[in-house]
């Protein structure tokens, strides 16, 4: 297996500087369009560390999905990415983007624990729970939520501040990185590889994640998919995969701004779910 090439998806999208280029103009509108916004929030001490949340009107009482984005934990900034809230907030379903430092500034189990500190305070400002989502670097992101028991970090508010997960050509097994150049920004060891994968990860119990994939992606984005949905689904988690047919992985993240996608659609019903049964620490 040519890990290099099945993990290098600039190489296999030689267009990905338009697709870049339109996310961040259509990014740009969207933060001039939307009815609210709550822009650079901070939740922890350096310049990266903020939440940007998009309110479908101006209650701010929307459930919400909290959206990371991708770049292998190295690049990308999620003022790149707003356009994404499009498809949640035309169902009256908020978006908060936050970004995080990047790598090989910090090491990747500091980005972890600074997604998850950015989704602490997200919980305590908006008293809600929430759905996670990211694409690729972000889906394990996502993830990583998704797993987390909320009350070994913060005990004032619910333990289950992140309910539901949905996945974007998610990284949810580090393992295959090790090989390639993405790992000179990284520097994951074998053993650190493997403890933070969330494949492998116990997720408390009903917890749910959907990975979605994009059909034109390398053979390991598929495989990570299926893998890791068969993996959290053999601890009796609902967790699924879905291919979407012709889109590959940075075309997939499209899908999001459109209100009548199927993702957007599984990200809707999560966040809605959230609101109900809520506990007197939500």
């Amino acid at each position: 297996m040519d890990y290099e090439a099945e993990y290098d998806n600039r190489a296999r999208v030689p267009d990905f500087p338009d697709i870049v280029a339109d996310w961040i103009a259509r990014s740009a509108r969207l933060r001039g369009d939307v009815p609210a916004a709550d822009l650079g929030i901070p939740y922890g001490p350096s310049s990266r560390q903020i939440l940007d949340v998009m309110w479908p009107d101006t209650t701010r009482k929307a459930p919400v999905v909290l959206f990371f984005h991708g770049g292998y934990w190295q690049r990308q900034h999620p003022r790149e990415v707003t356009f994404v809230a499009q498809g949640c907030l035309a169902h009256g379903v908020a978006v908060a983007l936050a970004g995080y430092d990047l790598a090989p500034d910090v090491p990747l189990s500091t980005i972890i624990a600074q997604a998850r500190a950015a989704a602490v305070c997200l919980h305590h400002r908006i008293k809600r729970r929430m759905v996670a989502s990211g694409h690729s670097a972000g889906g394990h992101l996502a993830a990583a939520l998704t797993a987390t028991h909320w009350h070994d970090l913060d005990d004032r508010g619910a333990d289950d501040i992140v309910t539901a997960g949905v996945g974007l050509s998610g990284v949810y097994e580090l393992e295959p990185l090790l090989p390639t150049r993405l790992n000179d920004a990284l520097r994951l060891g074998e053993a650190e590889a493997h403890r933070l994968s969330p494949t492998f990860w116990p997720v408390p119990e009903g917890r749910q994640f959907s990975a979605f994939v994009g059909g034109e992606e390398s053979s390991e984005f598929l495989r990570q998919s299926r893998d890791f949905a068969a993996a959290w689904a053999a601890q009796g988690i609902t967790a699924d995969s879905a291919v979407i047919d012709g889109a590959n992985h940075f075309s997939i993240v499209s899908q999001l701004a459109d209100p009548a996608s199927a993702m957007v659609a599984r990200l809707v019903d999560l966040a809605r779910a959230t609101e109900d049964d809520r506990s007197p620490g939500a």
